[in-house]
């Protein structure tokens, strides 16, 4: 997928840049002294970056050039909170995933949400947040930013059939491939998935691809019954303050944690921090794995 280039506009130095400049957008390239506004400050990049909320943490390529205002702000004041409460109101999401795939609906992901009940409903006002900032920025590491619904290495799509299960790959040997917001995967998974959801995805894989709700779904199975190659579900780690690092250890501990992929795993804190901001939550702390 081309990458669009984020046209470079500079802040004058020790401007006070009451208004705010062209947002920030996950798809876009940034170099070094490209202006955007996120979270309701404008910044401006020190050097490459693409994907990587503007915040204070992460890498640091990012300098906060101080608060704007006017017609833009994507403000960090929480809105209304979304229908039955969920902590994430549509415009906030909106923000978070400006360049989504059409596919990734707000409508399904609020459709999807009364399969896992405890989701973002448990603890505080500020763990209830804290998670919902949590699933997305994993989620939004898994799909680049809600863009991909399936995996773009099609070359996997066969090693993803365990044929010594009992049940085999009845949709055929290639149909397992990763789909949905985490990217589910093997046809054990997807029997699993099926059994908890009460659908028929091991016939029917497509589903995951084709019916928004059930997309999100598979991510919330994922996210609120599976370890993973951890020792908790992502859904137990922050609503019992284990942390942010250990759904990243949950969802992909095996190659991220540990000091394996450093890059990767860091790129997972700042779209937490990002989103946190954004909810208006602080993100806490235990936040690598």
């Amino acid at each position: 997928m081309a990458t669009a280039l984020a046209v470079l506009l500079l802040f004058p130095a020790g401007a006070g840049a009451a208004t705010c400049g062209t947002p920030w957008s996950s798809s876009a390239v940034y170099t070094g002294g490209a202006a955007v506004s996120y979270g309701g400050h404008n910044w401006s990049a020190k050097w490459w970056t693409q994907n990587e909320p503007p915040s204070t943490g992460g890498s640091g390529v990012w300098s906060d050039r101080g608060p704007c205002g006017g017609s833009g702000d994507p403000s960090p004041t929480p809105t209304q909170p979304g229908p039955g409460g969920f902590p994430v109101s549509q415009a906030q999401f909106e923000q978070m995933f400006p360049n989504r795939n059409p596919f990734y609906t707000y409508q399904g992901l609020l459709d999807a949400l009364p399969a896992y009940p405890g989701f973002t409903t448990t603890g505080s006002d500020t763990v209830r947040r804290q998670e919902a900032a949590a699933f997305l920025a994993d989620v939004s590491h898994e799909t680049g930013g809600l863009v991909y619904v399936v995996e773009q290495n099609t070359a996997n799509y066969p090693h993803y059939c365990d044929a010594s299960q009992p049940y085999g790959c009845p949709a055929g040997q290639a149909a397992y491939y990763g789909r949905g917001p985490i990217q589910l995967s093997w046809n054990f998974n997807y029997k699993a998935a099926g059994d908890s959801l009460g659908i028929d995805l091991l016939d029917d894989p497509r589903l995951v691809e084709t019916d928004p709700a059930v997309a999100w779904k598979t991510g919330l199975w994922y996210w609120n019954t599976q370890n993973g190659p951890g020792t908790m579900t992502a859904h137990d780690a922050m609503v019992n303050g284990a942390g942010f690092g250990e759904t990243i250890r949950s969802i992909n501990g095996t190659l991220e944690c540990n000091g394996n992929n450093p890059a990767q795993m860091q790129h997972r804190v700042s779209l937490y921090q990002g989103f946190a901001r954004l909810l208006g939550v602080d993100p806490g702390s235990n936040l690598t794995c």
